[in-house]
């Protein structure tokens, strides 16, 4: 399944490594010179990722067949824009704080873009661009952040497996239950950050 729906992948979805600036998170952050990272390199990360139509999601039998394949039972949309997001500054605060979740966190673009941050083997930060038809999943126990871009706008499709749960665990992580830091690292590729 993560090999189908590639074409045109890299047209919703670019990565690269970020610079150490403080400015606005919601700018590029690229290095200098500019560092892009190949879609393979986030796959050896643990990232999967698509290109599906967003404009026909509801009849899309490629997002069926993914949701049926990886047991995404629970789906709803999320708007995230100052004028329909309640407690809009206070949320995109949280997105952007380093964390984890217990379980993956799956995410398609339905319209607009935005970044998510995750880190590589190294520790250091990649920024994941996801335009309009792009769907990525995080593995489970992968730190990462998330922000808007300079158009202040994503309408996001959230996917889970089961009931949602919505728990981040910031980092560091020592205030994770008992058992779960185990397997959130033994998800990942490496346990030099767990």
């Amino acid at each position: 399944m993560e090999t189908e729906f590639q074409d045109g992948k890299q047209e919703v979805i670019e990565a690269w490594y970020m610079d150490d600036s403080q400015e606005d998170q919601r700018l590029p952050h690229h290095r200098e010179p500019k560092e892009f990272i190949p879609l393979d390199k986030l796959s050896e990360l643990g990232i999967i990722s698509w290109r599906l139509n967003p404009d026909n999601w509801e009849k899309d039998e490629n997002l069926k067949k993914i949701r049926e394949a990886r047991g995404y039972s629970y789906m709803d949309i999320c708007d995230v824009c100052p004028e329909k997001l309640p407690n809009y500054e206070t949320k995109i605060k949280n997105f952007f704080e380093e964390h984890l979740h217990t379980d993956e966190e799956i995410r398609y673009c339905l319209e607009g873009s935005g970044y998510f941050d995750v880190r590589d083997e190294n520790d250091q930060w990649i920024r994941v661009a996801v335009k309009k038809g792009g769907m990525i999943v995080l593995p489970a126990g992968m730190y990462h952040r998330f922000t808007l871009d300079t158009d202040n706008y994503i309408k996001a499709m959230r996917l889970f497996v089961g009931e949602p749960v919505w728990t981040p665990y910031n980092r560091p992580h020592d205030h994770l239950p008992e058992g779960i830091s185990g397997q959130a690292c033994q998800d990942r590729r490496w346990k030099s950050s767990c």
